[in-house]
């Protein structure tokens, strides 16, 4: 990812394109792909980033360690996760009844997130559960990489129909 991508609240523009194109087609569902149909994927993808850029938002970029970590340094490298390895935290999980119009107002928090979050300081940060303590510019790329997964999960969810 180019660094002048990971400096523009426009780094995923092309991702959100597609999550709203998905909506249309949210009931789709391929058990042999996922356990879960494509409202869940897109619900997830969502949360995923307005909680981490709420975190970035309140992190102390004054308390920032940095650190390495293997599984951090190894997905960022390949660029993908491998599929149905990682647990989703809680905060992080779509309600039972996902509503088409909580789809669409998502996407509008996360559109006003990502335009906020650009303005952090570098050292803004949050404590992922796999990835330890990351700061903006990894978390940044971790959205990127998260978001893309889920979205080839989803595409592949419609090709099996």
């Amino acid at each position: 990812m180019a660094k002048s991508e990971l400096n523009s609240a426009s780094f995923l523009n092309k991702e959100l394109s597609k999550i709203e194109a998905y909506i249309l087609q949210r009931d789709s569902f391929n058990p042999k792909v996922s356990k879960v149909d494509v409202a869940w994927h897109l619900d997830h993808m969502l949360k995923t980033v307005i909680v981490i850029c709420k975190a970035l938002e309140a992190s102390n970029p004054a308390a920032f360690k940095p650190n390495f970590n293997l599984t951090r340094s190894l997905i960022y490298i390949w660029g993908d996760f491998p599929r149905g390895v990682a647990k989703s935290p809680r905060v992080v999980l779509p309600p039972d009844n996902i509503l088409t119009e909580d789809l669409h107002l998502q996407i509008e928090t996360v559109k006003e997130n990502l335009k906020k979050i650009q303005g952090l300081d570098s050292k803004a940060h949050f404590e992922h559960p796999y990835f330890s303590v990351i700061n903006k510019r990894q978390s940044i790329k971790f959205l990127k990489i998260h978001t893309r997964h889920h979205l080839k999960i989803v595409a592949d969810i419609l090709k099996g129909r």
